[in-house]
């Protein structure tokens, strides 16, 4: 029985170079076939450069973690060294400030009248030395007047009111003579706690 072209018997010799492989590599062959070698070997080419880059940024970022294991290992241990240190000047300082109560309130037992006017003395330098050096005191924040325009319409007799002021000068001596009775108010309450 002749075979008749173009049926699979008919066929069935082109495939015949292919009897020694396996169907899967015959896959792979016929794939090759179709998919051009030099855009194979561009890929390739292209995958080992970002295989070196990856290796080298890899490297780079071990190199960066050793690095800062070792620096947190050094700057824990200066951290943990700070914090005794601030530890034990706050039990020193609350020490200090323990025994200097003790001292004022020894004196303002024994010596009445010359403790009271020490305290007049001492708030009546600091507010000389303010005069003097002016700038905020430690631990409070400055107090800036806002610039006003010069045409406001001003009301002075209410000095917590929230009109703008005419006079910024008479709203700073306001603020000191403020800042004076406060702290002449705190210092006796302070006598007075101790």
């Amino acid at each position: 029985m002749a075979a008749i072209q173009g049926t699979p018997e008919s066929d069935a010799g082109s495939f015949e170079c292919f009897q020694n492989y396996t169907a899967p590599e015959v896959f792979v062959q016929g794939l090759a076939g179709i998919v051009d070698q030099q855009d194979v070997e561009s890929m390739i080419r292209a995958q080992k450069q970002m295989l070196q880059r990856f290796e080298k940024t890899n490297e780079m970022l071990t190199n960066c973690n050793q690095l800062s294991i070792n620096r947190l290992k050094t700057a824990g241990a200066e951290f943990k060294k700070h914090t005794t240190l601030l530890a034990e000047m706050k039990r020193d300082l609350d020490h200090i400030f323990k025994r200097i109560r003790v001292v004022k309130t020894k004196l303002s037992q024994q010596y009445p009248q010359a403790f009271n006017e020490a305290v007049r003395s001492s708030l009546a330098e600091e507010v000389i030395v303010e005069d003097i050096v002016p700038g905020p005191p430690p631990l409070q924040p400055e107090i800036l007047p806002l610039p006003l325009p010069v045409d406001s319409h001003v009301t002075d007799g209410d000095p917590d009111s929230d009109a703008p002021l005419r006079n910024t000068e008479s709203f700073v001596g306001r603020l000191k003579q403020r800042a004076f009775q406060w702290r002449s108010s705190n210092s006796q309450n302070f006598g007075k706690d101790e």
